[in-house]
């Protein structure tokens, strides 16, 4: 009994690591372990040599369907739904396994940015769980997205077939901007090299 109690807790641990090393907070590692909060921020500081965050969880469903998040929320919730359904990987299995195939498929883009986190990730299966959120099939494409439950799924058309008219704006002056800086940052270095020779 007490061997199956050991190598228990020592699952726990094994999977508690592996998510403080995918960005999981504090809150997640409480609720989907049984190891104390004194045991969770140690283990934490081992892992990220920091203290976790502080600070409360997102908790509202609206961020999800916004253009952009909603695109990368269907993504890593059609890939977890299949490995739970086709795999027969446990919840937290099943988790873990998606959000890494989801970072997976965003590095095989040279310009695409994860969009959703660990935490928002793990907040988005809770949201599905207590049937706040669901699929949705758009009828152009019939890919399956995250809209507020009960969205009548007549005439849906999801973003990427109907993006909004800002769509990738906030990228481009986002990187004019980093553009901008790197250029003042490299004046200010050549004026220091000139004030250092004179």
């Amino acid at each position: 009994m007490a061997d199956k109690s050991l190598v228990s807790e020592m699952r726990q641990v094994q999977m508690a690591i592996e998510l403080i090393e995918l960005g999981a907070r504090l809150q997640v590692l409480e609720t989907e372990t049984d190891l104390s909060r004194a045991r969770l921020i140690k283990l934490y500081k081992e892992v990220r040599g920091m203290s976790p965050p502080k600070g409360m969880l997102p908790f509202s469903t609206d961020w999800f369907v916004t253009w952009l998040p909603n695109i990368h929320s269907s993504l890593f919730y059609n890939i977890y739904q299949r490995l739970l359904e086709d795999c027969e990987c446990d919840r937290m299995g099943a988790f873990v396994r998606a959000f890494k195939l989801y970072l997976e498929q965003l590095s095989l883009e040279e310009e695409a940015e994860p969009v959703l986190g660990l935490t928002r990730a793990w907040t988005l299966i809770r949201f599905f769980e207590s049937e706040l959120l669901e699929l949705c099939e758009c009828t152009s494409c019939h890919g399956r997205f995250v809209v507020h439950a009960h969205t009548p799924p007549q005439g849906f058309v999801c973003g990427i077939c109907q993006p909004p008219s800002r769509a990738g704006k906030t990228r481009k002056r986002r990187q004019a901007a980093a553009n901008r800086r790197q250029q003042s940052g490299d004046g200010a270095e050549l004026l220091d090299t000139r004030r250092r020779q004179a």
